[in-house]
């Protein structure tokens, strides 16, 4: 194994184990959420997001991110990147059968959402520039393959901290 393949385990396993110790609910909520801005053609994607956070890191290694990614379109559309300016490298990961893989993109169906929750799919921040702390804020930047970027900020959150659905219909 090469040292990043070595460190991308360590970090996928201290994840794993950081998920599980502060007890990964799956429940998802609304919060602040952005829009993306700019031109909208009748099939071009438009994407809102809902719940977006960050639990406290517990260091500058890694951190995950979990929100809602709502698709009110009827063409589907992938997330294939995310950026922020607290690391230059960021993952899409995905969770099977309690295995967690970076992915190169993932699908956000028509008229659906994309859920990124604690113990399934989620963002993943590695070598971070900084640790946030409770109250402050993170800025991402979603890419989409056909959807205009969305620009989230990510609340920073208790390290326990297990999103609600709180959603008023």
């Amino acid at each position: 194994m090469n040292a990043r393949t070595t460190r991308t385990l360590a970090a996928a396993l201290s994840l794993t184990a950081a998920l599980a110790i502060s007890g990964c609910s799956s429940d998802s909520g609304s919060g602040s959420g952005s829009d993306s801005a700019g031109k909208s053609g009748a099939d071009k994607p438009k994407m809102t997001v809902t719940g977006a956070y960050m639990p406290e890191p517990v260091n500058d290694k890694m951190a995950g991110a979990f929100m809602v990614i709502k698709n009110d379109s009827k063409t589907a559309d992938k997330l294939t990147a995310v950026t922020s300016p607290l690391s230059d490298d960021l993952q899409v990961h995905e969770t099977k059968d309690q295995k967690m893989q970076q992915v190169a993109a993932m699908d956000v169906p028509a008229n659906g959402e994309l859920r990124l929750e604690r113990g399934g799919s989620h963002i993943m921040f590695m070598g971070l520039k900084n640790t946030p702390k409770v109250g402050d804020k993170v800025t991402v930047e979603l890419r989409f393959e056909k959807a205009d970027p969305v620009k989230v900020e990510l609340d920073v959150k208790e390290r326990t901290y297990n999103a609600q659905n709180t959603s008023a219909h």
